[in-house]
């Protein structure tokens, strides 16, 4: 495991996934994947999520399972645009390994990606290459359904991807 991973490992922090809500923050610095194994922060674009990039995402989801998902960015590409969901699956070495866009209500259909059925975080980066950005729902995560945020070139009509970072995301029981 690299410095990286084990560092963004160290740093996360989750309090329960049961029936009394869900906290959890990590961070983690962004670096070029060298191998099979990803770090938890990676880059595939270093002019717009430069090695060393640092990036934070924090999860808080209420008993009655109301999420907000909080994203900080240091270290971008000064004004550069940034379209940024919740994906399916952890980070890896191939930009796709991180899967399709997590969605509230899963469908094939292109009008279900929005912002009220998926978790957008879009930013631009300040002069000094800074960003945040807060999404908020009334509803959660499914359990082991939500694994990582990926960065996306917004400039680029593909959306490519430019980064992702692993994120531990948790989920609230249903109660009753």
């Amino acid at each position: 495991m690299s410095a990286v991973a084990v560092a963004a490992a160290v740093l996360a922090a989750g309090t329960g996934g049961g029936a009394g809500g869900y906290s959890m923050r990590t961070d983690a610095r962004f670096a070029p994947s060298l191998s099979y194994v990803a770090p938890a922060a990676v880059t595939y674009d270093q002019l717009l999520v430069p090695e060393g990039a640092w990036i934070e995402v924090g999860q808080r989801t209420d008993p009655d399972g109301a999420t907000t998902v909080r994203l900080r960015v240091t270290g971008m590409r000064p004004g550069a645009r940034y379209d940024v969901h919740v994906h399916r699956e952890p980070c890896g070495a191939d930009p796709a390994a991180a899967g399709g866009h997590y969605q509230h209500r899963p469908s094939d259909d292109p009008v279900a990606a929005n912002p009220h059925n998926e978790v957008w975080l879009d930013f631009r980066a300040d002069r000094h290459g800074a960003g945040h950005a807060v999404a908020r729902h009334d509803w959660g995560f499914r359990r082991a359904e939500a694994g990582s945020v990926v960065l996306h070139d917004a400039r680029d009509h593909t959306k490519r991807r430019v980064g992702c970072f692993t994120v531990p995301f948790g989920w609230v029981a249903a109660v009753g």
